[in-house]
């Protein structure tokens, strides 16, 4: 493997350095899932690094903390040798680095990891949601999430799941309304999220009993807001940006119109697989994560076109039946989160940078769109994939252009 990523002189080098087979198996793997050569070298050069500062020796246990500890003397000049101090993101690449290759070993030592006491209660909490009450992943991560968030506040004062008392969740709730960050919405399902946790808990004997029942979210009416789409020339202005030839646009071109033309979720985007797509018939089937059901939807040729332009000339190859993957190494499948990072970022380039710019506001645009166009609710709902109506509603709540029909209305007479 060295020989093929440099020159003769070097690579007999790197085979003379410590832990030589561990660090070329990890190579080898990287190889495999599509990493090009300047990738391999870095990671190489990043192993051999790693190997000296630690003192790493066969079998030996590394938490995240020492490989964040050794990035931060590998930055300085003396520890790269070379005359300048490392960026942050190159200092990130080698942390990352030095995790993903110690995780593949089974050296990376994940005890300190745990950002909270209880992460092993947390745990035990997830599996229940996954395997007893059958909830989709993104559901039980957003459980999760929640939990985790609460332990980390908790952690800070020093108190232990089983002295936790109603005033220490009303403070946790109460917190984040004075940080402002999150809506009533959010602060709601956070304390929702909390109760069932607690409720979990208290089978367990982790905690006193009664601390659920106290629970009382913030008060929330359903539909108060206004949904956030975007504007119609800006959705025009994003397609027009991934008209480009490069792999990345292909792939994000064939996304964005998933999006927009048939206002998808991510987790439905990201489920797709080459055997949804019906050429023949042109149909595309979506599994709905959320509903837990599956689709038939007529395969437009415009979307079908941009799909089919992205599997000829920039899908890779081999690596599963999956739709969408990354564009480099390691190539996987694309996930939720990667999903709405691309419309975020891809957004941010055409200067849309305020109010909400994450997948889902695509969603929102198509749904006003068809309103706009005077199509019936209960289309739209069934657009959307939506099982009762009062989901689609909320689109209708405020009619702007009735909204300047009254406001156009000469009230002379009754003044």
């Amino acid at each position: 493997m060295f020989d093929d990523i440099f020159f003769a002189h070097t690579a007999e080098r790197y085979r003379a350095a410590p832990l030589v087979e561990q660090r070329e198996r990890y190579l080898v793997h990287l190889e495999t899932t599509g990493a090009r050569r300047s990738t391999l070298r870095k990671c190489a050069n990043d192993q051999l690094s790693l190997v000296r500062l630690l003192d790493l020796e066969n079998g030996d246990r590394v938490s995240r903390s020492q490989i964040e500890a050794a990035a931060v003397v590998w930055a300085q000049p003396r520890g790269r040798r070379c005359e300048w101090t490392a960026s942050l993101k190159t200092r990130d690449r080698f942390v990352d680095h030095g995790v993903r290759w110690l995780a593949f070993l089974g050296w990376l030592d994940e005890r300190d990891d745990g950002r909270h006491p209880h992460d092993a209660e947390v745990q035990a909490f997830e599996r229940w949601l996954r395997e007893e009450r059958g909830l989709s992943d993104a559901t039980v991560q957003s459980y999760r999430a929640a939990a985790d968030h609460f332990f980390v506040q908790l952690a800070t004062k020093g108190v232990q799941l089983s002295a936790v008392g109603m005033t220490d969740i009303d403070d946790a709730v109460a917190a984040e309304h004075g940080r402002g960050a999150w809506g009533r919405r959010t602060r709601h399902d956070y304390a929702q999220r909390l109760r069932a946790f607690f409720l979990f808990a208290e089978t367990r004997g982790w905690c006193r009993a009664g601390l659920a029942a106290g629970i009382v979210a913030p008060r929330f009416m359903a539909d108060e807001t206004v949904p956030k789409g975007l504007r119609r020339e800006d959705v025009v202005r994003l397609l027009a940006s991934v008209e480009g030839d490069r792999p990345v646009d292909k792939r994000d071109r064939a996304i964005l119109m998933l999006f927009i033309g048939y206002g998808l979720r991510t987790g439905e985007v990201g489920g797709l697989r080459l055997d949804d797509l019906d050429w023949e018939n042109a149909m595309l089937r979506v599994r709905c994560p959320k509903p837990g059901r599956t689709h038939l939807w007529p395969l437009s040729q415009g979307v079908g076109h941009a799909i089919l332009h992205y599997i000829r000339e920039a899908r890779p190859s081999g690596f599963g039946r999956t739709l969408f993957f990354t564009t480099h190494a390691p190539i996987r499948p694309l996930d939720r989160k990667a999903l709405g990072k691309m419309v975020r970022d891809r957004l941010a380039a055409i200067g849309v940078v305020t109010g909400r710019r994450g997948a889902h506001a695509l969603r929102h645009a198509a749904a006003q769109h068809l309103l706009d166009q005077g199509t019936p609710m209960k289309v739209i709902g069934d657009f959307l994939g939506h099982r009762d109506l009062s989901s689609t509603t909320i689109y209708a709540k405020v009619d702007l252009a009735a909204l300047r029909e009254v406001a156009a209305l000469d009230l002379e007479d009754l003044a």
